[in-house]
């Protein structure tokens, strides 16, 4: 797996000749300025949950690629009632490819569209190709129901928010290290807007000091799994 960190919560995974966008929220953030959205492959999006600074480009890239956008049923009947390719799942549910698959599982936060309507009960997703999987956590709370992860999948890797305020900060995502079973962290949601300004430098050395691995990724830089 390729991963690309588009900004905030969003990334690219290229998986051979398949590439996916996760929670697209670029043309919203400054630091992302460089990006061009029109440049961004896509054949799936997986959207996590509803909130603006997780789909503010779903319906641009997905008019540019033509990608089907994966998420649970009400963020999949809102776009499928725009006439966009979508697949609906719900907890517990696989959506599966030829390359990869893509589990969906609790989550604890909210999730409502930029115009409060409901975007049904949040979540995240374990991606798994081959014999690696990686689970993006999506905007959520430190929460037991990780511990399920690990007794069905060994994951390589763990997308984790660790920006606090409106998920957990740094000492619950090491917290949650443990519940996964994954060691391996890719931090997101953090230093976007003043809540959730942590500092990068503290956050890598209460990692460290906790044997685990905290990989913060430059805006538009990629590494492979």
């Amino acid at each position: 797996m390729k991963i690309t960190f588009y900004g905030h919560a969003c990334f690219g995974i290229e998986i051979a000749n398949t590439h996916i966008l996760i929670d697209p929220f670029i043309t919203g953030n400054p630091k992302a300025s460089h990006i061009d959205i029109n440049q961004i492959k896509a054949d799936y999006i997986l959207v996590t949950h509803a909130h603006q600074d997780h789909i503010l480009d779903v319906e641009a890239v997905a008019k540019n690629t033509g990608a089907v956008i994966v998420s649970n049923y009400e963020i999949y009947m809102h776009y499928t009632a725009k006439d966009f390719k979508a697949h609906p799942l719900n907890h517990g549910g696989t959506f599966r490819t030829e390359s990869f698959s893509a589990k969906y599982v609790n989550a604890v936060h909210t999730s409502s569209f930029p115009d409060g309507s409901y975007g049904g009960q949040p979540g995240g997703f374990v991606i798994t190709a081959g014999d690696k999987s990686l689970y993006v956590a999506g905007d959520t709370a430190v929460t037991m129901d990780m511990k399920l992860i690990p007794m069905s999948t060994q994951l390589t890797a763990s997308i984790l928010p660790i920006g606090d305020n409106f998920t957990m900060g740094v000492e619950d995502a090491i917290i949650a290290t443990d519940l996964v079973a994954c060691d391996k962290v890719i931090g997101c949601h953090f230093n976007t807007f003043p809540p959730i300004e942590i500092n990068v430098d503290d956050a890598k050395k209460k990692f460290t000091e906790a044997n685990k691995e905290l990989l913060i990724l430059e805006i538009g830089t990629s590494i492979e799994i």
